[in-house]
């Protein structure tokens, strides 16, 4: 049997038992409590918000997701389409600033055949990706090997965030504010 050491994955584990008391859906819980950093979330708008994926694909996969919770894109208002969209144009620009990634995948996963953990909140991916990234470990291993832990990702996306135009940072273990 092959072992992969990753003792930083007991923070995974921690974070699932502390909001295993959380009723309904994660998405729409997160953006009212007040421990942004600790629930990964990064920044927020008025009608969406950033929120480093529990299970990333790379180091800075994020999901920018509308308030609104509803699994159909078309149910989105005109003013919560373009709040998502200028948030999504914010979040290419931090993980560009923070990683600087050789490229991005980002889309939505919509309806259950899609494969999305959770089909009825939507939520754009994106994920930043460099040359050469896919290596043997999940071609033939089936295995992802993250290579950055999330504490340091959320600083560095946090960071830079906090630089672009019109951000506030409301205090300590808070998400970046855009208005």
């Amino acid at each position: 049997m092959d072992q992969v050491f990753a003792p930083w994955r007991i923070e995974w584990i921690k974070r699932q038992e502390k909001n295993s008391d959380i009723e309904g859906c994660v998405f729409c819980a997160f953006p009212d409590q007040e421990t942004d950093r600790d629930n990964l979330l990064v920044a927020r708008s008025e009608h969406a918000f950033v929120l480093l994926n529990n299970y990333p694909y790379s180091p800075g996969h994020v999901m920018v997701i509308p308030r609104v919770h509803t699994g159909e894109y078309a149910d989105l208002t005109d003013e919560q389409l373009l709040d998502h969209a200028r948030l999504k144009q914010r979040t290419f620009e931090a993980v560009e600033t923070a990683l600087e990634p050789d490229g991005f995948n980002a889309g939505l996963n919509l309806g259950e055949g899609a494969g999305g953990s959770i089909g009825d909140h939507l939520h754009t991916h994106i994920v930043p990706r460099w040359q050469g990234d896919t290596n043997f470990m999940p071609v033939i291993g089936d295995t992802s090997v993250i290579v950055q832990a999330l504490d340091e990702t959320y600083d560095l996306l946090h960071e830079a965030f906090a630089e672009q135009e019109g951000a506030t940072v409301p205090g300590d273990g808070r998400a970046v504010v855009f208005e």
